[in-house]
C-alpha cells in the first residue's frame, strides 16, 4: 500500500486549497447573512452556493467525486480513484456547508448520482443524471421511514405495487435529505415490490418525480435545532397512491436491498474522508484559541489537560486518515464488497473520534463553542448524525463483529 499523492492528486489538492482560501472562507458569513434574509424563499439555497459553483467549474474542481469506475475516460467525472478523492473530500469537509455543494460533491446527490451512472437505463441517465452532473436540479433518496427501525433495510414498509403499465407507490418516510429544496426534482424511492419473497429481495427502487400527484411533503425536519436549509433541509414525506411509469423502475425488481449497499459503500466514505477534515478544523480552531487565551495567568494552550486534548487529537486523526485511506485502496484494488470490513471500521471509528475531537474544541472555547459565532456546535451537529446516517454504529458493531467471530468458527 502506497498512500503518497501522486502528482494529479497534488494538482487538484494545491488548486483546491487555493480555492478554499480565496472563495470557500471568505463565502461562509456571507452564507450566514444570506440564511438570515428575511426576503428568502423559504428552503432555497443561498445564491452564494451558485457564484461558488460557477468559480469552482471555471478552475475544474467540478465533480470530482465521481470515480473512474463510474464511466469512461473523459466522462463527466473527474475519474478519480478513491484513494485520489480522499484527501480533496477531506479538504472540503472543513466547510461542509459550503464546500462539497460548491464543488457538486454534496450528499445525497453524490449518492444519488453514482446510482444512476451504476444501475440507471440510458433516458434515466438522460433524464435525471446528467442535470444532476450539471448541478441544474437536485435530488433526494426516500429511504428512512418513521415507523420502524429503518437499520434493518428488511422493516421498511412503503409499497412499491405493480399496477399494468405503472408502479404505484404508498408510504411516508423521513429525514429526507435534501427534498425542501425547490430545486429538489427528483425522489429515489425504496420499497417493497414483493413482501413474500426473501427478505433481501423484496425491496426495489424507483424514481419519482417530486411533483407526482400524490407526493406531499409533510414538515421540514430539524437536526439539533438546525434546519439544514443551507443544502435542502431534511423532509418528511407521504406517499399516497403514486403513480409512476414502470420505466422508473431502477435495475429490475428485488434489487433495491442490493442497489443501496452499492449506494451507501461510497457514501460511507465520503462522509469520512470529510469528517477528517472537520476534525483539523476542530484543532486548528482549538489552538488558535487557547494560545490567545488567557486564564489564571497563562494561556490556556499551556495548561497541561489543554495540550493533552491537542495531542490526543492530532494522534487520532493521524490513525482515523491511515484506516480511511487503506479502506479507499481497498475500494480501488479489491472492490467495494472486499473493502466490507473496512468500511464498516471507518463508519464506526470516524464519527465518533471525530466527535470527542469536536467536544474538547467546544470546551477549550467555553461559551463561544456553543454559540454561532465559530463553526464548531454545527460541525458537531452535523457529525454527530453520523453515527446514525447510513448505518448507526451497533449495526456496523453487529455486523463487523459477526464476521470477525466467523473466522474462529
Amino acid at each position: 500500500m502506497d498512500f503518497a499523492h501522486d502528482a494529479r492528486t497534488l494538482e487538484l489538492r494545491e488548486r483546491l486549497l487555493a480555492f478554499m482560501d480565496a472563495h470557500v472562507y471568505p463565502a461562509e458569513p456571507v452564507l450566514e447573512a444570506q440564511l438570515a434574509d428575511p426576503a428568502r424563499t423559504a428552503w432555497a439555497v443561498p445564491p452564494i452556493v451558485a457564484e461558488l459553483q460557477a468559480e469552482a467549474r471555471k478552475q475544474g474542481l467540478w465533480n470530482l467525486f465521481l470515480t473512474d469506475r463510474h464511466g469512461p475516460p473523459g466522462g463527466p467525472g473527474a475519474g478519480l480513484t478513491n484513494l485520489q478523492y480522499a484527501p480533496l473530500a477531506e479538504i472540503t469537509g472543513r466547510s461542509p456547508q459550503l464546500a462539497p455543494p460548491a464543488l457538486n460533491c454534496a450528499a445525497p446527490d453524490t449518492g444519488n448520482m453514482e446510482l444512476l451512472a451504476q444501475f440507471g437505463s440510458a433516458e434515466q441517465k438522460r433524464q435525471w443524471l446528467a442535470p444532476l452532473l450539471d448541478a441544474e436540479i437536485r435530488s433526494a433518496f426516500a429511504m428512512t421511514e418513521p415507523e420502524v427501525a429503518s437499520s434493518d433495510a428488511t422493516n421498511i414498509e412503503t409499497r412499491i405495487e405493480r399496477d399494468g403499465d405503472d408502479y404505484v407507490i404508498t408510504g411516508r418516510k423521513w429525514y429526507i435529505t435534501g427534498a425542501m429544496n425547490p430545486q429538489c426534482r427528483i425522489l429515489i424511492v425504496m420499497g417493497k415490490t414483493d413482501p413474500g419473497a426473501d427478505p433481501h429481495r423484496q425491496q426495489s427502487m424507483v424514481l419519482v418525480p417530486r411533483d407526482t400527484p400524490g407526493v406531499t411533503v409533510r414538515r421540514g425536519m430539524k437536526v439539533f435545532g438546525y434546519d439544514d436549509s443551507d443544502h435542502g433541509g431534511h423532509a418528511e414525506i407521504h406517499f399516497d397512491g403514486v403513480r409512476v411509469p414502470a420505466a422508473n423502475l431502477i435495475g429490475e425488481e428485488g434489487a433495491g436491498f442490493a442497489i443501496a449497499q452499492a449506494r451507501l459503500g461510497p457514501g460511507r466514505i465520503h462522509h469520512c474522508m470529510r469528517a477528517i477534515g472537520m476534525a483539523e478544523r476542530a484543532v486548528e480552531l482549538m489552538c488558535r484559541r487557547t494560545l490567545d487565551r488567557v486564564a489564571f495567568g497563562r494561556p490556556l494552550a499551556e495548561q497541561g489537560v489543554v495540550q493533552d486534548w491537542i495531542a490526543e487529537s492530532r494522534v487520532r486523526i493521524e490513525q482515523l486518515r491511515l484506516l480511511v485511506l487503506k479502506t479507499a485502496w481497498l475500494m480501488d484494488t479489491v472492490g467495494n464488497r472486499g473493502a466490507h470490513t473496512e468500511i464498516q471500521a471507518i463508519k464506526i471509528a470516524t464519527p465518533s473520534t471525530v466527535e470527542w475531537i469536536l467536544d474538547k474544541a467546544v470546551q477549550a472555547h467555553g461559551a463561544a463553542g456553543v454559540g454561532q459565532d465559530t463553526p464548531l456546535a454545527q460541525l458537531w451537529a452535523g457529525n454527530r448524525t453520523l453515527r446514525l446516517a447510513d448505518g448507526p454504529d451497533e449495526v456496523h458493531k453487529r455486523s463487523l463483529a459477526r464476521r470477525e467471530l466467523k473466522r474462529h468458527r
